[in-house]
C-alpha cells in the first residue's frame, strides 16, 4: 500500500508534468498566433537645419516660410503619415478524391493418383482476395478584412520605397481592440489623398486583436490545452 509521502511525490510529479505541458502548449499557441509587425510602430521626422531668418524687405517670397505651390503632399520622408485602405479578401478551396481497387484469385488442384497400388485422393485449394480504398477531402477558407488605418513612414530605402508601420487602439467599455500594420510601399502606388491600398503593400503584416472578458471567453483554458496536447486521440 502506498504511503502518504509517496502519494504526495506522485501528485507533485503529475502537477509538474501538467505545468510543463501547459507551458509548452501555451508557447506553441503563442508562436502560431504571433504576427511579427515591423518595429518601431512610429518615427519622428529628422530635425530640420536651423536657418537664420532673413530680413523682410517687403517681398512676397520669404525663404523661411516658402511652400511650393504645386507640390503634392504624398508621404516621402521619415515621419510622414500615410493612410492604408485595408481591403483583404482571401478565398481558397481544395478538393481531393482518390479511389483504388485490387482483386486477386488463386486456385491449386491436385488430381487423384495411384502409386504402388495405393490410391491417393487429390485435393484442391482456392483463395480470393479483394482490396478497396476510397478517400475524399474538401477544404475551404473565406476571409474578409476591411478598414482604414494611418501609418507612419519609419524608413526610406535607397530605391525610394517606404517602410511604414502603425497601430490603432480602441477601448470599448471593459474591452480593448487594436489594429497593427506594417509593410513596404512603393510611392508610385499612392493615390490622391495620400492613400494606398493594402493589396499594394509588400511584405504586409496585419494584426487585429482584442483583450477583455469577451476575448477571454473565446480562449481555451490552460488545463484543456494540456489534455488536448498530451492525449493521443
Amino acid at each position: 500500500m502506498m504511503d502518504l509521502q509517496t502519494l504526495a511525490r506522485s501528485i507533485r510529479a503529475v502537477a509538474l508534468a501538467a505545468g510543463i505541458a501547459a507551458l509548452a502548449s501555451g508557447c506553441a499557441t503563442d508562436a502560431m498566433r504571433r504576427v511579427e509587425v515591423a518595429q518601431p510602430m512610429s518615427a519622428r521626422p529628422a530635425p530640420s537645419a536651423a536657418v537664420p531668418p532673413a530680413a523682410n524687405r517687403g517681398a512676397i517670397y520669404q525663404p523661411a516660410t516658402y511652400q511650393p505651390l504645386f507640390e503634392d503632399h504624398r508621404a516621402r520622408r521619415v515621419g510622414d503619415t500615410l493612410t492604408i485602405d485595408i481591403n483583404e479578401k482571401i478565398n481558397a478551396s481544395k478538393t481531393a478524391s482518390s479511389t483504388a481497387n485490387r482483386t486477386g484469385s488463386m486456385k491449386f488442384v491436385v488430381p487423384d493418383a495411384n502409386i504402388a497400388g495405393h490410391g491417393i485422393k487429390g485435393g484442391s485449394l482456392a483463395a480470393d482476395s479483394q482490396n478497396d480504398f476510397e478517400g475524399k477531402g474538401d477544404s475551404a477558407a473565406n476571409n474578409v478584412f476591411t478598414g482604414m488605418i494611418t501609418v507612419t513612414v519609419t524608413d526610406v530605402f535607397p530605391n525610394g520605397n517606404l517602410q511604414v508601420s502603425g497601430e490603432k487602439q480602441i477601448g470599448i467599455n471593459q474591452g480593448s481592440e487594436f489594429v497593427r500594420l506594417s509593410g513596404v510601399v512603393d510611392p508610385r502606388f499612392i493615390t490622391a489623398g495620400n492613400v494606398v491600398s493594402s493589396t499594394r503593400v509588400a511584405d504586409a503584416r496585419l494584426e487585429y486583436r482584442g483583450a477583455g472578458y469577451i476575448d477571454e471567453a473565446q480562449t481555451l483554458g490552460w488545463l484543456s490545452r494540456v489534455f488536448m496536447s498530451v492525449m493521443p486521440f
